[in-house]
This record gives C-alpha cells, sequence and structure tokens, in this order.
C-alpha cells in the first residue's frame, strides 16, 4: 500500500527518529526534512513531538514554515504528535507572543495542559473503530479545548479528546511513536491512501 509513498518527517527537534521508524516498518519511504527543498518529494509529513515554541522558531530560521504552510494548505495529509498537535492547531493557549501555528485542525489546545515532564503518565484510550486499547504515552501533553464540527475526535481520555482528525490533518496529543504499536500510524497512512 505504501511502497511507492515518501513520507518525510520535521526533523528539527524532538522525537522524529521513532516516527521515521514507524514509517519505514509499514514500508514506506522515510525522509528527514529540514530545508524546503526535503518538502519537494513528499507525500506527507509527520511532525513530531518536542517543544512547540523551539519548533516554531526552528521553522522559520530554516525558511520552512512558509513552504510547509503552502503544502499543508494544499491538502498534503499531515500527522502531528504532541508539539506536532500544537502546531497544526488553530488557536493555542498559554503559547508566546511570537509563536505560529499553521491552524490547519479546527482546534484550541492548551500546551503542557497535562503537566510538567514529572506529570507524564501513561494510559489505555480507546480509538473508535477498534476492538483493543491503545496504550497512549503522555509526555507534557497539550489538551485539546475545543473541537470544530470539521473535526472528528477518534480516541478521547477522561472525556477529552486526545485524538482527531480532519479530511487530510490527524493530530495526538500523546507519542504513538514510542510504543510497538502503529495502529495510529495506520490510520495517517490510510488517509494517504485516499
Amino acid at each position: 500500500m505504501l511502497a511507492n509513498t515518501r513520507i518525510g518527517v520535521l526533523a528539527l527537534q524532538g522525537a522524529f527518529a521513532a516516527h521515521l521508524a514507524v514509517i519505514s516498518r509499514a514500508g514506506a519511504s522515510a525522509h528527514e526534512v529540514r530545508v524546503p527543498s526535503d518538502l519537494d518529494d513528499c507525500d506527507a509529513l509527520v511532525m513530531p513531538g518536542g517543544e512547540s515554541t523551539t519548533m516554531s522558531k526552528l521553522l522559520e530560521t530554516a525558511e520552512l514554515f512558509d513552504p510547509l504552510a503552502k503544502r499543508i494548505a494544499d491538502g498534503m495529509p499531515t500527522f502531528g504528535t504532541c508539539a506536532g498537535m500544537i502546531l497544526l492547531a488553530q488557536e493555542v493557549a498559554d503559547g508566546r507572543p511570537d509563536q505560529r501555528s499553521f491552524g490547519a485542525l479546527d482546534i484550541a489546545v492548551q500546551r503542557n495542559a497535562y503537566g510538567r515532564q514529572a506529570d507524564s503518565f501513561e494510559t489505555d484510550v480507546a480509538i473508535a473503530g477498534q476492538a483493543d486499547a491503545f496504550h497512549a504515552v503522555f509526555i507534557r501533553a497539550p489538551r485539546i479545548t475545543r473541537v470544530g464540527t470539521t473535526v472528528e475526535t477518534l480516541a478521547s481520555h477522561a472525556g477529552v479528546p486526545v485524538l482527531v482528525r480532519s479530511k487530510t490533518v490527524m493530530a495526538a496529543s500523546f507519542h504513538p511513536e514510542l510504543t510497538q504499536d502503529d495502529r495510529v500510524h495506520q490510520l495517517f497512512f490510510e488517509m494517504i491512501a485516499g
């Protein structure tokens, strides 16, 4: 299904190596995205966890923000985890004034809402359409505080959405790449396949 698919992973900061491994396991071509030309042959993109304000600044420094914004607006399938979710959100609470987001997903998020690094936790979440729970790893995770009408909630924790998607954009508050369970990524791969 993914044999001829080239999936980029934003590799400026954060847990990009683990996403590259998941993509490779699925049989797709995984590539690090660090400069605008790295986007040229990408069919889709993963935006990993990390520190969202740092990632926002690095996107500007690398001159990647505007080319990436155009590709996302043009419909390139994009999956953001943790900080990646923050960068894709339409509204960000507790962000720095100079922090930019792509506004590609009609959600509002609050940064680090589940607490500091010491408050990180793991829990099972039910994913829509899947019989078995997914073991989710939350590290300084953002909390979704609003979901727009064009966004589908795929999983929740304690009544709060933690995995959402729209037509071409998917985002998770947690880190699915830190487990050996690739089902969340498979949902994204299905979006790419259309």
